[in-house]
């Protein structure tokens, strides 16, 4: 009787427990909502949500997808990610053509180049390409938008912040004294004060600073670097990796770059937005959030900005020509 119930399946989680839980080949951080069993010989499954994830993305799932949420398995994710980031983050080739009245060296190394590059149509596809092209217009047309406004002064700073780079060929300093990940601490801290336990503000707030958080570390490679930066990025990549001196339990973006950076990501957001299936009503709460933010960053810009730039060596130059 004793090895019968040995062998029955075991409840490995409970009901509001945080955990890790497997989506494709990464990790994310979740919360279990349910937990069902159809049999006392079936395994049990967990109705669970993912952290800053729409609602719609809950999903049922067994044991073998779940992790507990430990130092552990949080340095197993953060590895996981690394290893992601790696396989996508890879500089976009340079293109011979440049829009007219913009500057070369102000937009970032995206590859929006090559996102939208398309094979030569023969004369037969001709039409299926215009109606595909017609499809897709219309696509980009109804995508959710999202207009945030950014605090004047929060503006400058990113102007500041463009010629530094740009044009005065200066970097921020790495790792940040105040990097993304600090920032968004101290500011869940602060606000969590204002809102009740448990209640959907709060809950709200959670996913909000999870989500920025976690897009950061996604579009800090591909979207928010000017081509100056490029360089400097791949040296904190092999600083990650090696984990020496100040770099010791630095592993990503978020513990490495300051609010200059988050502030790109900001003004980015309407086409970060406009790659996720959010609704209006999600949009519209996720406005008021980040206007939040903004405020109480615009208040504490001498905290969390930059006071000056490290000017570029000679050696760094050359590297980035050469590249």
């Amino acid at each position: 009787m004793s090895h019968r119930t040995s062998m029955l399946p075991k409840q490995q989680f409970d009901k509001d427990e945080k955990v890790l839980c497997f989506h494709g080949e990464l990790l994310y951080e979740a919360k279990i909502l349910e937990v069902d069993q159809d049999s006392s010989t079936a395994p049990f499954r967990y109705r669970i949500h993912y952290k800053g994830w729409k609602n719609t993305w809950d999903d049922w799932v067994e044991n073998d997808r779940l992790r507990k949420l430990n130092d552990e398995n949080r340095e197993i994710a953060q590895a996981l990610k690394r290893q992601y980031m790696e396989s996508v983050q890879k500089p976009a080739k340079p293109t011979t053509s440049k829009r007219k009245g913009l500057p070369s060296d102000f937009g970032s190394t995206r590859g929006s180049e090559e996102r939208y590059a398309s094979a030569p149509v023969t004369a037969r596809g001709q039409k299926r390409g215009r109606n595909a092209d017609l499809d897709e217009e219309e696509a980009f047309q109804n995508r959710p938008m999202i207009k945030i406004p950014i605090p004047d002064y929060i503006k400058s700073l990113l102007v500041d912040d463009w010629e530094e780079v740009t044009k005065n060929l200066a970097l921020v300093p790495l790792p940040s004294q105040k990097p993304v990940n600090t920032i968004l601490d101290e500011y869940f801290e602060e606000e969590k004060e204002k809102r009740f336990p448990g209640s959907a503000d709060m809950d709200l707030l959670e996913e909000v600073v999870a989500g920025m958080r976690e897009y950061f570390d996604i579009a800090l490679g591909r979207m928010l670097l000017y081509r100056f930066e490029r360089q400097q990025f791949l040296e904190a990549r092999k600083h990650w990796t090696e984990g020496k001196g100040e770099w010791k339990g630095k592993s990503g973006p978020g513990d490495t770059y300051g609010a200059e950076h988050l502030c790109r990501m900001l003004v980015n957001l309407p086409e970060i937005v406009a790659q996720t299936n959010m609704d209006a009503q999600s949009i519209n709460r996720l406005r008021e959030e980040m206007i939040k933010f903004l405020r109480w960053l615009s208040k504490n810009t001498k905290t969390y900005f930059l006071a000056g730039y490290e000017p570029a060596n000679q050696d760094y130059i050359e590297k980035t020509r050469a590249n």
